[in-house]
């Protein structure tokens, strides 16, 4: 296979089928978990809707089907996004979107950052660990290495989103705090920082 594919060629329609149902199962899992996308953690997916992200998908797909390496990264990364949304997508769901962010905020605020922190670099150094030795081994070959570098960028997005919330979640923490020490009259019991943003 090029590292180009004509518009209309098999190889692009191969690659536009493989984006689509990697793109489709994303945008499925993340239905499943937050309907009204309370826990979406990405911020301009968020602002966009389901119409307008479902629309930039398919856009964007058709766009990288055109580069096979490209394609493989990007449907190795939402499937495997996809399968994290998953993971937890029943707890999600059957708690409700807005109890769920509660509990998550609450469990967060009880678990020393360091720890937290600590796990998360577990989770995501090993994952794109994987993902290096794949590329290393891959000989260059455009699939395994597409497919590496797809896990390598996985992990990257499940650290950085990951950090966006937990730095937002703070930085609501603190604001309700100062919120709570400027009423007159006001006594402190650990404030809620319910309302919030999870992620």
């Amino acid at each position: 296979m090029d590292d180009f594919a004509p518009f209309g060629s098999r190889v692009y329609w191969l690659f536009l089928l493989l984006l689509l149902a990697g793109r489709g199962m994303d945008f499925l899992s993340t239905w499943v978990a937050t309907p009204n996308l309370v826990l979406e953690g990405n911020p301009i997916a968020r602002k966009l809707g389901w119409c307008w992200g479902i629309v930039l998908s398919v856009a964007v797909s058709f766009a990288l089907a055109f580069w096979p390496l490209s394609a493989i990264v990007v449907c190795t990364t939402s499937v495997l996004v996809a399968a994290r949304n998953f993971q937890s997508a029943w707890l999600m769901r059957s708690l409700g979107e807005e109890h769920y962010r509660a509990w998550y905020i609450q469990r967060v605020q009880e678990t020393r950052m360091t720890l937290y922190l600590l796990c998360l670099a577990g989770n995501t150094l090993l994952t794109a660990g994987v993902g290096i030795a794949v590329i290393l081994f891959s000989g260059m070959q455009y699939v395994p290495l597409g497919i590496g570098v797809g896990i390598v960028a996985y992990a990257g997005a499940v650290a950085f989103f990951t950090l966006l919330g937990v730095w937002r979640l703070r930085r609501a923490a603190e604001r309700d705090a100062r919120r709570l020490e400027a009423l007159p009259g006001a006594f402190t019991s650990g404030g809620s920082v319910a309302d919030s943003e999870l992620t």
